[in-house]
């Protein structure tokens, strides 16, 4: 009795089998939205991909995932290709991706990442190299549609700010496939002129709208401008590539025109500013210059001139009365040291010796020191203290 009764395990085995062998499920295109996405450890994504009205499980392998193209989010619209069948354990079916391609949206947003990945690696993005905005611009360009209203919201706040600052319209389109020439062109042609700061923008609008304003080449023109462009695509959310390549980014295209020129009040407070400024340096620099002509005037030299000559004076007679000591001490000095050497001269004076009796006997003008250099009939000279005189040897007495 119980032979007819099925196992839930044979049961969805069967309902397998019946899904993997239908030809419509095998291979089905599919579009819808990701949500409830996430990565597992082992790389396999799983996710819910839904529309409007129903929602059904999807299932991509780290295999198929790294054929991916996109960073794989929440909200994105995208085209799969794959198979529905069943997962027995649970008894759900669901889709088993093999491919996934970003669906209209979605193949905007991934084109705008690349190109955005693409330009910053060039540098197109360096803050380095903005061009500071002119505080107070004398001719401001605008490039924008010539009808709607981004343009009035521009050209009321520049006239609401700053009245004196001039303003050339360059028309432009702004949204469709001729859109983005069109841009470069102005851009272009806006550079012959003698302008301070460019305003390029439009109003709001869907992705698609603002598209023109994410292309390639609008994003060289802005960069290659020699005048500084302010960039206000949209609304203060939506970011586009302008916006980045641009020396600076507008929320909205009113913000823009805040940021393109000052206000007349804050003008006329910075002057004030500066008048306050320049009038408290000039008191305080007549103030210390009176105080110092006043420290002069009552200085006790202006009001006793001779202090100068008696000061120098004073000083004079101090130096001679130093100069004079010192000259004393010098020559004392030297006399000392003087008849210290006339005492060791007259020492060593012979003529001294001779005084207190003694002779010196020469032979052949050599003194002789010794009886043994003298013999019997030599000529010797005999001086005395008084004279000398010459005489033969005749006698030789050697004492022992």
């Amino acid at each position: 009795m119980n032979d007819k009764y099925l196992t839930v395990t044979a049961l969805n085995k069967y309902i397998k089998y019946k899904f993997d062998t239908d030809e419509n499920l095998v291979s089905v295109f599919i579009k819808g939205e990701i949500s409830n996405l996430k990565m597992h450890t082992n790389g396999h994504a799983y996710f819910t991909l839904k529309d409007e009205n129903s929602r059904i499980n999807a299932v991509m392998f780290r295999n198929q995932i790294n054929n991916v193209s996109f960073k794989m989010e929440d909200g994105q619209n995208v085209l799969i290709v794959g198979r529905v069948s069943i997962y027995e354990s649970s008894g759900g079916y669901q889709i088993y991706v093999d491919e996934i391609l970003l669906d209209g949206v979605g193949l905007l947003f991934d084109k705008y990442e690349k190109l955005k990945l693409k330009l910053e690696q060039e540098g197109l993005f360096d803050k380095s190299l903005k061009k500071p905005i002119p505080f107070v611009p004398l001719k401001v360009g605008i490039i924008t549609a010539p009808t709607g209203a981004a343009v009035r919201d521009i050209l009321t706040t520049l006239n609401r700010r700053y009245k004196k600052a001039e303003t050339i319209l360059f028309p432009s389109l702004v949204q469709g496939e001729a859109a983005k020439e069109d841009i470069v062109k102005n851009i272009k042609l806006a550079n012959t002129y003698d302008l301070d700061v460019i305003i390029l923008g439009r109003g709001g609008g869907s992705i698609e709208d603002l598209w023109a304003f994410n292309e390639e080449i609008v994003a060289r023109a802005i960069y290659e401008s020699n005048i500084p462009i302010i960039s206000a695509v949209g609304h203060e959310i939506d970011f586009t590539i302008s916006d980045f390549v641009a020396d600076l980014r507008a929320p909205t295209p009113t913000a823009a025109a805040e940021l393109a020129v000052p206000n007349s009040v804050d003008i006329y407070n910075r002057i004030n500013m500066y008048k306050n400024s320049l009038n408290n340096t000039i008191n305080n620099k007549y103030k210390n210059l009176k105080l110092r002509y006043q420290k002069i005037k009552d200085s006790y030299i202006l009001k006793n001139p001779l202090a100068i000559y008696q000061n120098k004076q004073l000083q004079l007679d101090f130096m001679q009365e130093r100069a004079n000591i010192n000259i004393s001490n010098y020559l004392n000095n030297k006399t000392i040291k003087f008849n210290n050497l006339i005492d060791k001269i007259n020492l060593l004076n012979p003529m001294n010796t001779l005084k207190r009796g003694y002779t010196i006997t020469k032979k052949d003008n050599k003194v002789i020191t010794s009886i043994k250099n003298l013999k019997l009939k030599d000529k010797i000279e005999v001086t005395f203290t008084d004279g000398s005189l010459v005489t033969l040897l005749e006698e030789i007495n050697e004492k022992i």
